[in-house]
């Protein structure tokens, strides 16, 4: 098992992987992201990341010269020379190449990396504890301003700055809202709420990044009958609920079981919450083989 990038074209080990300092998206955060996740010799919700990364890819306008099934390839071939049992994938990609922000200007070669690393978000402990949440100061970026489903990686410094703060006030995770004071989603997680059994998580017009695991866990619940409705949130419902929790590809499906130092419930990880923690565990076994 190895630590391997592709850059480009090329395969090295990952401490030998290099690019350009004039890379668009070093310069000026002017790049795309994708984290997905190895599970069993597999790729998880490979198709899916990719999707969202050329809508991305469009959105922003970029002169992509990898088609989208050969960037597939490409990631399993990586991973099958890396040969890790469990990972994570981190998928770049950077507009072009040049200094200047006019897109016109520079090389506009799209620069692409697929890098297999490893990343563990919270310890184990965390899965059986639960986390405590704050609110933070820092509030999304309204979509007017850069569409909310967009996983670029200039807008994260906002979330990186509320991410610090939670750090600083000694929680496990930074709860961000809206410019409407709407519940939006955590620095690196979407976030849901169990009230009298049904799961509520805020409506992507709210701001949120339209999370990947996101999405399978709502599928998840319904596949088992329980009712998930995707809509505006306050921090009264969230104080007011029975049970949180959080997901995404680093986090999985994690208790939440403290917000802004009022309990959750009874403030330990609820029914509903371990049974779809068990769920995607389960459903994880269900990737692209390589």
């Amino acid at each position: 098992m190895q630590k391997l990038v592709w850059l480009n074209g090329e395969v090295t080990p990952l401490e030998d992987a290099k690019t350009s300092v004039a890379d668009h998206s070093f310069l000026y955060g002017d790049g795309l992201f994708e984290g997905i996740r190895i599970y069993h010799h597999k790729v998880f919700k490979l198709d899916e990341h990719l999707d969202r990364l050329y809508h991305g890819i469009k959105y922003l306008n970029y002169k992509m010269t990898i088609t989208q099934p050969q960037l597939r390839q490409i990631i399993l071939d990586t991973c099958k020379k890396s040969d890790m049992d469990a990972g994570y994938i981190r998928l770049n990609v950077t507009r072009g190449t040049g200094l200047g922000l006019d897109p016109k200007n520079i090389d506009q070669q799209p620069n692409v990396m697929v890098m297999i690393n490893s990343l563990a978000l919270y310890p184990e402990s965390a899965y059986e504890t639960g986390l405590d949440v704050v609110t933070t100061s820092f509030k999304t970026i309204p979509a007017d301003a850069l569409d909310p489903r967009l996983k670029c990686i200039g807008k994260y410094a906002s979330n990186i700055l509320a991410k610090q703060e939670a750090n600083t006030r000694g929680a496990g995770e930074g709860l961000m809202l809206n410019h409407q004071g709407e519940l939006a989603e955590c620095t690196g997680d979407n976030i849901f709420l169990i009230q009298n059994g049904v799961i509520r998580t805020p409506d992507p017009a709210s701001g949120i990044l339209k999370g990947v695991t996101r999405d399978t866990v709502i599928d998840l619940a319904r596949g088992i009958g329980i009712k998930v409705e995707e809509c505006k949130l306050t921090p009264f419902d969230l104080y007011s609920a029975d049970e949180a929790f959080l997901t995404g590809t680093a986090a999985e499906v994690i208790p939440m079981v403290t917000i802004d130092g009022r309990n959750i419930g009874d403030g330990q990880p609820g029914h509903i919450t371990k049974q779809l923690i068990e769920l995607y565990r389960i459903e994880t076994y269900n990737g692209v083989p390589f």
